[in-house]
C-alpha cells in the first residue's frame, strides 16, 4: 500500500469508529485490519497509532477543530465523515509532526472522495487556518 492508501485505511477505520461508538478500541482495531486483510507491520502500526492517537488527544483534537470554527458553528454540525478526515489531519500534523502540505493535500483528497462538495473546501480552510497559529 502507498502511504495514501494506508491513509485512507486509518481514515475508514476512523470513521466507522466515530459512527459506532465501540466499547474495546484495541479489539474494533484489530478486527479491522483482520477484515481488511493488512498484513504488512509497518501499515498496521501506522494505522494503530494513528487511531490510538487520536483517542488519546480526543479532546485537544476536538478543541482545536472548534477554536476554528465560524462563530454560529458547532462541532456537532460538522459531518462524521468530515470530522473524521480533519482529526486524522490534526493528528499527524500536530502529534506526528509531518509535513502540513501534505497531510492538508491528502485530506483534501480524502474529502474530495467522500465528503460532499463543499466538504474540500472546509477541511482546507480548517486545516490551513490551525497551520497559521
Amino acid at each position: 500500500m502507498t502511504r495514501s492508501e494506508i491513509r485512507e485505511a486509518a481514515f475508514k477505520l476512523i470513521y466507522s469508529l466515530e459512527i459506532q461508538k465501540v466499547e474495546d478500541l484495541e479489539e474494533a482495531i484489530e478486527l479491522y485490519i483482520e477484515s481488511n486483510d493488512i498484513t504488512n507491520k509497518s501499515e498496521i502500526e501506522y494505522i494503530k497509532d494513528a487511531v490510538l492517537g487520536i483517542e488519546k488527544n480526543k479532546d485537544e483534537i476536538e478543541k482545536k477543530i472548534k477554536e476554528h470554527l465560524k462563530s454560529d458553528w458547532k462541532i456537532e454540525r460538522i459531518s462524521k465523515m468530515d470530522l473524521s478526515i480533519l482529526k486524522l489531519a490534526i493528528y499527524e500534523i500536530k502529534y506526528k509532526e509531518l509535513p502540513f502540505k501534505v497531510v492538508i493535500n491528502e485530506a483534501v483528497e480524502l474529502a474530495k472522495k467522500y465528503g460532499e462538495d463543499s466538504s474540500k473546501n472546509f477541511v482546507n480552510g480548517i486545516l490551513a487556518s490551525i497551520v497559521k497559529e
